[in-house]
């Protein structure tokens, strides 16, 4: 038995853990580290030996889909239940959460959330609060209350608009109270919540109040609740506006992180596009969110671009700059027209969805999950929306309730708590030739650092297969692309742009060697080495440079050289020559890029034997016999012949870009690396 739960003695906590996962994987019925369950039961005090009734409830920030027994709080029933004797009005709701910590049973398990009271004080055993598309369009209804009487009859209670807090527990338990057939209520502007004397009547009840809501509306809601298409707005073909969605993402995630860097993610999801192909999409999105749990994430409206989606881009990029000046003067007043001598400081004015007619939707974020969320979200508010507006008219919170939600000191405490982000968070990189050796140790640290990575090579199944090994879709990509193919390279470079809205970090990995004398080496090798190594790091830095100076935000390039850019050795002309070709880009592009804050940057390696795709390619057996000795033995002998006398690794030249392109080196460019254990002959002069 867990000391802080009392868990395993309890199958209370394994129904709650069920019901939660499968009300938290659907969406529509409750969004990402949204909404929250509970149940109550009897566990033993391991202090006492007694039995003691506690509350298990979803804890702070978690997510019912993939909730976890760590991810409760856990609480003594009768202590919560006592606050009551101590609270002192709505004036003073924050105490309520600080006096949580003086409830819970042992250690407690996750922190309590602000709903802790709501399922505390409602007298059932089990409690669901969610944040249904189908509830929040009734919630967030001109005419909610009346809807709800209409829908629901008296199984379903509505609920005035009231912040989170102790009080609103209080309300909903008295409500509880003076109508005993009810099951649940509709709470205004937010969501839904609904109890249950065991935990699968709890969860019937509230999949029959979601289900009842989507049902009425699909029977008695107008069928163009957006109104009409407006010509010149409907979606553009999938190719041409996955296309402009390219041309835009550098600027977009630029003006997005103007106060602080963001990652974004691109979308478009068939209902973003056709509510922007609708009339009435700029009053809606002008009203914003209303639920806490979006707006929290998309700030409390998006960003409009009012043009068509094929409008000359010349003519988007202009307006989107203008409409991003506004934005950020109408955000500042209004946080002005709210904030008082206690709200924390502005956090940003940058918008963190930005819709575009005919194309879809940018949002934007801390990391790439934090960004994808932030859509999702997005997108629930205009299933909410649509909702409203088949029913009646879409009426969210006020901005002065928004405000408070926003700027509560609560959620300021809870971004303080934080972790401090590590060197390379809200950075995107791409790596060529990374499916495997040093391309993919490189990824590999970048990924431990923080950043999201596109994994670039030739070979698709192995870099999709290598960006798998590091995790999901929003920390890594695979791409296939031929770095001697500009199509292939820009190809690559949407790719990571539509993935994680930007792109800040380039490495020049992707390389190959045929070791042989210069009367050995035909033409087709020469052009071969130099088509993968010079032109194709000169195609993908001009492909990425583009993106870094329309975004202008600096950013950083890394050209993985190698120790025979300086030293010349026998039987290798092509390798060497294209090699010393790379380490001359370096130079130039440093004093080219240094004006947008670009840094430029290589590393010179030097027998990297232990799993280095070039090595196990021929190339080492080539080496091998050149120094006449075994294949398996050449290692040691690079090793021998370093003034440190040890191997170098993959991973030792991922150290080297981690630390070039991170923020110790943020004044380091043209600068050369060695990661060669000593080589006294390719010393840099």
């Amino acid at each position: 038995m867990s000391a802080a739960s009392g868990e395993r003695e309890s199958p209370v906590v394994d129904e709650l853990l069920g019901r939660s996962n499968r009300l938290g994987s659907d969406p529509t019925i409750t969004n990402y580290a949204g909404g929250n369950t509970s149940a109550k039961g009897t566990a033993v005090d391991p202090a006492s030996g007694d039995d003691v009734e506690l509350v298990w409830v979803k804890g702070s920030g978690g997510d019912l889909g993939t909730l976890r027994a760590s991810g409760l709080a856990v609480l003594r029933l009768d202590r919560v239940r006592a606050l009551e004797r101590v609270y002192r009005g709505v004036e003073h709701e924050d105490e309520m959460v600080a006096a949580f910590d003086y409830c819970l049973h042992g250690t407690g398990g996750a922190a309590p959330s602000i709903d802790t009271a709501m399922h505390a004080l409602v007298d059932a055993p089990h409690v669901d609060h969610l944040h249904p598309d189908a509830g929040i369009a009734i919630a967030a209804s001109a005419d909610g209350e009346a809807l709800t009487q209409r829908i629901y009859g008296d199984r379903v209670v509505w609920v005035p608009w009231r912040r989170p807090g102790f009080q609103l527990g209080l309300d909903i338990r008295e409500i509880q109270r003076a109508n005993p057939q009810a099951i649940g209520c509709i709470l205004g502007g937010h969501g839904i919540t609904a109890w249950g004397d065991s935990s699968a009547e709890c969860e019937e009840r509230s999949l029959w109040i979601v289900r009842t809501a989507e049902a009425y509306i699909a029977e008695h809601g107008r069928p163009e609740p957006f109104g009409p298409i407006v010509p010149g707005f409907e979606p553009l073909p999938v190719d041409a506006r996955r296309a402009r969605a390219a041309e835009l993402a550098a600027q977009l995630r630029g003006i997005a992180s103007t106060d602080r860097p963001v990652v974004g993610h691109f979308s478009d999801h068939e209902d973003v596009l056709d509510f922007l192909a609708r009339a009435e999409h700029r009053r809606l999105a002008a009203l914003g969110s209303s639920c806490p749990d979006h707006f929290l994430r998309t700030k409390v409206a998006p960003m409009v671009l009012d043009l068509p989606g094929d409008a000359p881009i010349d003519d988007v990029r202009a307006r989107i700059a203008a409409l991003h000046e506004a934005y950020r003067a109408q955000y500042a007043a209004y946080y002005e027209a709210h904030a008082d001598a206690d709200s924390p400081p502005m956090r940003g004015a940058d918008p963190a969805i930005v819709l575009v007619p005919g194309v879809g939707m940018f949002s934007y974020g801390k990391d790439a999950q934090t960004a994808r969320v932030a859509g999702e979200f997005a997108i629930n508010a205009i299933h909410a929306m649509r909702g409203a507006e088949a029913l009646s008219t879409y009426r969210p919170i006020p901005d002065a309730e928004k405000f408070r939600i926003e700027y509560w000191a609560l959620e300021e405490a809870k971004l303080a708590r934080m972790p401090r982000p590590r060197s390379h968070a809200g950075r995107v990189a791409l790596v060529t030739g990374a499916a495997s050796g040093i391309g993919k140790a490189i990824a590999t640290r970048l990924v431990a650092e923080g950043a999201s990575v596109v994994i670039a090579d030739l070979d698709l199944e192995k870099a999709q297969a290598a960006a798998a090994e590091l995790g999901s879709h929003d920390v890594a990509i695979g791409v296939r692309c031929d770095v001697t193919d500009a199509a292939q390279v820009q190809a690559a470079v949407d790719a990571t742009l539509l993935a994680f809205g930007g792109l800040d970090l380039v490495v020049n990995n992707a390389g190959l060697s045929l070791a042989r004398s210069l009367l050995e080496t035909t033409e087709a090798d020469w052009d071969l080495q130099h088509d993968v190594m010079s032109k194709g790091s000169f195609l993908v830095s001009k492909a990425a440079a583009r993106v870094l100076i329309d975004q202008g935000i600096g950013g950083d390039v890394v050209y993985i050289s190698s120790k025979n850019s300086v030293f010349a050795g026998p039987n290798n002309i092509a390798y060497s020559a294209t090699k010393a070709d790379q380490a001359h880009q370096v130079r130039l592009l440093a004093a080219e890029l240094g004006e947008h804050g670009v840094r430029v940057n290589g590393i010179n390696p030097d027998g990297v034997v232990r799993g280095s795709g070039i090595f196990s390619s021929g190339w080492g057996a080539n080496r091998a016999r050149t120094y006449g000795v075994k294949e398996e033995d050449l290692g040691a002998f690079y090793a021998q012949r370093t003034i440190l006398k040890q191997e170098v690794l993959p991973e030792h030249v991922a150290d080297a870009v981690a630390v070039l392109t991170g923020p110790e080196l943020r004044l380091t460019t043209g600068l050369h690396v060695p990661v060669d254990a000593g080589v006294a002959a390719a010393f840099l002069r």
